[in-house]
């Protein structure tokens, strides 16, 4: 028997009397070892919820890890899908602007030689070339005509802006209306159709403007490539343009 432990057994039912010593101590054993079992099933039982707790908190861990992670990946795509967003506006900008001043150039283009076939046009039909002399209307004349020439004759917009372009100053053409006051008629007797008069004109002031001229001052009212005519004393001289 252990030091300090004691078993007191009984008999129950009172009929055989107490129980030896040594059944006692067996019980006393027997009760020990089963506190002992329960003690190691406890134990036992409280490891495996430590463990099954541990396990659960590393996956957890784990899982928040994970998720930090895909979050921080996440981040990182949507921040370079916004660069290559923001990279992809710049190029269509500058595109855009390409394109407007590619589509400058060629209306520019399209004008410079619209302009060269009119003008290609213009001249491949005639020759011109203007007097260095002053003259009045019919001595103008007679210039070009001793030059194998005449006054220039003007009846389309694409001549007019041609020999427009040929002069900065004021010159005589072949209109007039000396025979008859009011019906103009060019050198080769055929009669004005359209005109490219500048504004108020003609207006024969003084009753003694009956010959024509190009007016190049682009200071005048309503002044502009094509219209730029003006009827004028036939005795002013001053330059004019032949057509041969």
């Amino acid at each position: 028997m252990e030091s300090g432990t004691f078993y007191v057994c009984r008999n129950v039912n009172n009929r055989s009397g107490p129980r030896t010593q040594s059944r006692c101590q067996d019980e006393g054993k027997a009760q020990k070892q089963r506190g002992s079992r329960c003690l190691v099933l406890m134990t036992v039982s409280l490891g495996l919820i430590c463990v099954l707790l541990l396990v659960f908190i590393i996956q957890q861990k784990i899982t928040i890890t994970a998720e930090r992670d895909l979050i921080k990946s996440y981040k990182n795509t949507v921040k370079e899908f916004n660069k290559t967003i923001k990279s992809l506006q710049n190029n269509y900008t500058d595109l855009m602007i390409e394109k407007h001043q590619l589509q400058n150039n060629f209306s520019s283009l399209k004008k410079t030689l619209k302009k060269l076939e009119l003008e290609t046009r213009v001249t491949s039909l005639s020759c011109f070339f203007m007097s260095t002399e002053l003259k009045n209307w019919s001595d103008s004349r007679q210039y070009c005509r001793d030059r194998g020439a005449d006054l220039v004759i003007i009846k389309s917009e694409e001549k007019q802006r041609f020999i427009s372009s040929l002069t900065t100053e004021r010159v005589w053409i072949g209109l007039s209306d000396t025979e008859q006051e009011g019906n103009m008629k060019w050198v080769d007797n055929s009669t004005l159709q359209k005109g490219f008069w500048l504004t108020n004109e003609p207006n024969d002031t003084g009753g003694d403007e009956d010959c024509i001229e190009l007016n190049y001052n682009r200071e005048q009212s309503g002044w502009s490539p094509v219209n730029s005519w003006n009827d004028h004393t036939c005795s002013e001289k001053k330059k004019c343009i032949c057509e041969k």
